[in-house]
């Protein structure tokens, strides 16, 4: 890891080098987005993982005090499977899974299209990186939309009348992907990659400089269920409607880079500030709730590389973000 880390290092100051400076308008400097796109670089866990070298940490089971649901006897919880998804409840989101069931619920893989009847035997509809077809082995534009216009109305329809959707979309294309079924509840989503510009690494969002928001997702129902900080792991940026309610929030530190192929950064990327977006948030919908989350790998547990380096909720300076993935659960739940 350490060896790829240096030539990604080196690959980065070259890209940097070629550039003319950031558009118009951005106060930043080379050093600046060079400090960013090493962040993006060595956060590449879809990289790592198309090349075989990630892995579900099946050994991760953080302690559940006070579990929801006595064992399988909490409602049922839909995970995406039906939409080309690079992560799906048997594979790298099964740490995802299994931290659900250790709290009572009973999670299913959902193959298949949406459908009204079948979206009626689930409490919660989890769908993290759906892509489209044309889109799996080419992460470069166009991107096409992941879910068809019927399946989309018929999802916001099931939240409308009372269901709960918990929607993941990734850096580019998943974000592309998935903007659609988004834009159905009011958030707007982006097919680009967003990064902290002032150091390297995973992201931190707390509650000390107000990235990290007051409200029920971090405060939970228990003061042992309190979050004060959470890490991401790259991911992009959205915007919400007037009446969602922000969780992970991007200050001026964090630009988005929109480039036509994923992880290609040259003279036709686009920088774009991102001061006030979002990484997650959440609102009600009709009878049904949603929450909208723009990274994925902070809600799993993989073992990346050869030297199985723990990323996403198994990391160590993670040890937040399972408690953060129970109090949503929950609130979808309506606990």
């Amino acid at each position: 890891m350490l060896s790829s880390f240096l030539l990604l290092n080196d690959i980065i100051g070259t890209t940097i080098l070629q550039h003319r400076g950031i558009r118009a308008g951005s106060k930043l400097n080379i050093n600046a987005m060079k400090r960013m796109l090493c962040f993006l670089l060595t956060a590449m866990l879809p990289v790592l993982a198309v090349t075989g070298q990630q892995v579900p940490d099946t050994g991760y089971a953080p302690l559940i005090e006070n579990p929801a649901y006595a064992f399988a006897k909490g409602p049922v919880v839909y995970i995406d499977e039906g939409h080309n998804n690079f992560h799906t409840r048997g594979d790298r989101y099964l740490p995802f899974a299994k931290l659900l069931e250790r709290d009572g619920y009973i999670t299913e893989g959902y193959t298949g299209k949406f459908d009204t009847g079948r979206l009626k035997n689930c409490r919660i509809l989890v769908i993290s990186n759906a892509l489209n077809e044309l889109n799996v082995a080419n992460w470069y534009k166009p991107v096409y939309p992941a879910f068809t216009a019927d399946e989309t109305e018929v999802v916001r329809q099931w939240v409308e009348s009372g269901g709960s959707l918990f929607l993941i979309a990734d850096h580019m294309p998943m974000g592309g992907a998935a903007a659609g079924m988004a834009a159905a509840f009011g958030f707007g989503f982006t097919d680009g990659f967003a990064g902290d510009t002032s150091q390297a690494g995973p992201a931190l969002f707390c509650r000390a400089d107000g990235t990290l928001r007051d409200n029920v997702l971090t405060g939970g129902n228990r003061a042992d269920e309190r979050v004060d900080s959470i890490y991401s792991f790259t991911g992009q940026a959205f915007t919400i409607p007037a009446d969602a309610q922000p969780v992970l929030a991007f200050n001026e530190k964090y630009l988005l880079l929109l480039s036509d192929t994923a992880w290609v950064f040259n003279e036709n990327t686009v920088y774009k500030p991102i001061d006030g977006w979002s990484q997650l948030a959440y609102r009600e919908y009709g009878k049904g709730r949603v929450v909208m989350s723009g990274e994925a790998a902070m809600f799993t547990a993989q073992l990346a590389g050869p030297q199985k380096y723990p990323a996403g909720m198994n990391s160590p300076f993670a040890r937040n973000n399972y408690r953060l993935l129970l109090n949503i659960i929950h609130w979808l739940d309506g606990r």
